[in-house]
């Protein structure tokens, strides 16, 4: 057992701006974010990887030293810990960089940290891709803090994340060769979805905590007729007067498609009495929604990974979803989705742990015209 790691901790501040105010990513639009309301979103999540793993190291006797950045990269959240830490020799300005990510790559490479963690999403992989190519290759683990990550570097949660370091530590886990993927952000703005592989990062990978990454819907006609079959199902089962908030994804496109109206793609809408709001945002949400009894969210899970909510539809807030309620949660999944979905476990990421707790359990899917699967949600 290894009873001493060091670890390498780095924070993107600004990563997951983008998702409630609806711009389905922060990369070149910051500045938009922050002009509609956003909030700092991975601050939160890295105190929260943070004090799970100092639960965790005292509970398995593990000592863990810390090296991270000055300030908002890492500092900040580490001093709301009891874990022992120290600060690169950066500097780091008011508003940070990639550069600044890559400088911080470099410096824990030179220091033979044993594992690199960061907070972020996708673009955040790829800057500590970019930095590590003529690099030893530390291992590297994601902890989820931006819109989309459709990378497989990704914890599911931030705790998830502290119990793949601790379980690291430990010699438990596997080391693997985990996809970085390339989402263009600025195409996906336009509903287009536009996702390619990167390259590879060695990281450490245990099942059911490492997200995996994300599958694309199967074209095919037998695929196509079970959406339309499910869509079919949910019109009958929701009032006719129901507004229903209807998530990303083909399937609850499906939906749309039946229902006679537009959908967005990529983005989340609200649909009442044959009129829809084309790609809202939480505050949007909250505006239009006038009766919260009679409202549904339609969600489809993320390919392979599974979760529900937390990646790419944050839009759908945590207070949103406390107002509906989970028994008006309607999941939405084809066969062959709920077949490849890792663990057969559904996930959820919300970043509110009331919220994430009223959902786990066992939740109804749609998986067919009048048939149900209960499933777990982890």
């Amino acid at each position: 057992m290894r009873k001493a790691m060091k670890l390498g901790f780095i924070v993107n501040p600004i990563a997951g701006m983008g998702g409630k105010v609806g711009l389905k990513g922060t990369d070149n639009v910051l500045k938009e974010a922050i002009s509609r309301g956003a909030q700092l979103i991975a601050p939160a999540r890295a105190k929260e990887f943070l004090r799970k793993l100092e639960e965790n190291s005292t509970d398995t006797n593990i000592s863990i030293d810390i090296l991270t950045c000055p300030d908002i990269m890492g500092e900040n959240e580490a001093k709301a810990t009891g874990l022992a830490f120290q600060v690169l020799p950066m500097n780091t300005r008011k508003e940070t960089s990639a550069e600044d990510t890559k400088e911080a790559v470099r410096l824990l490479a030179l220091a033979r940290v044993d594992l690199i963690v960061f907070v972020g999403g996708d673009g955040t992989a790829k800057d500590i891709f970019d930095a590590m190519t003529d690099l030893q290759a530390t291992p590297v683990l994601g902890v989820p803090s931006g819109v989309k990550m459709y990378s497989s570097i990704f914890a599911v949660s931030p705790s998830d994340a502290a119990e793949v370091v601790s379980a690291f530590a430990q010699n438990q886990t596997e080391i693997e060769e985990l996809e970085i993927m390339d989402a263009d952000e600025n195409a996906i703005r336009k509903d287009t979805f536009s996702v390619k592989l990167y390259g590879f990062l060695k990281g450490p990978f245990l099942p059911a905590y490492v997200q995996g990454s994300k599958q694309i819907s199967p074209e095919t006609v037998d695929e196509k007729d079970n959406q339309t079959a499910i869509a079919r199902f949910i019109i009958e089962e929701t009032p006719p007067e129901a507004t229903l908030i209807l998530g990303p994804g083909t399937t609850v496109k499906r939906l749309a498609e039946l229902l006679q109206v537009n959908k967005t793609l990529l983005g989340v809408d609200i649909y009442r009495k044959g009129r829809v709001n084309l790609d809202v945002d939480e505050k949007k949400i909250l505006e239009e929604v006038k009766d919260w009894h009679n409202t549904w969210i339609v969600v489809s899970p993320t390919g392979h990974q599974g979760i529900l909510f937390g990646r790419g539809n944050q839009q759908i807030s945590s207070r949103i979803i406390k107002n509906v309620g989970k028994e008006r949660i309607i999941i939405a999944a084809t066969k062959s989705k709920l077949q490849n979905i890792q663990e057969n476990t559904l996930r959820v990421d919300t970043g509110d742990a009331e919220a994430d707790s009223m959902i786990r359990g066992h939740i109804k899917v749609v998986t067919d015209y009048r048939e149900w699967r209960l499933v777990q949600v982890h």
